[in-house]
């Protein structure tokens, strides 16, 4: 086995991961929409949007719940496109994520 020949294939395959790390975006929204949030594929939030009518200074908590519910939403939802991208790249290549 051809060690520089394993080491190429494994830069090429973490280039491609990159790349449809960089290709997906999802977006997550709770609370009848009232919170909605844009997460792109390495997990960075690139949008939050608050309807005003969530914004209540006495009841804090529930704005908290409403983000927090988003964040982790959009979370699973790259982690699911990730796994379904990887899954069409080949055999054994989901089992990394």
């Amino acid at each position: 086995m051809n060690i520089q020949k394993l080491m190429r294939q494994a830069r090429e395959m973490q280039e491609r991961m990159e790349r449809e790390l960089d290709g997906i975006a999802v977006e997550s929204s709770v609370g009848g929409g009232m919170v909605a949030v844009r997460m792109n594929g390495h997990k960075q939030l690139v949008e939050v949007r608050i309807e005003p009518e969530v914004l209540d200074p006495a009841d804090p908590a529930m704005l908290q719940d409403l983000i927090l519910s988003a964040v982790n939403e959009a979370a699973r939802k790259v982690d699911e496109e990730m796994k379904s991208r990887m899954a069409a790249m080949g055999p054994g290549i989901a089992g990394l994520m």
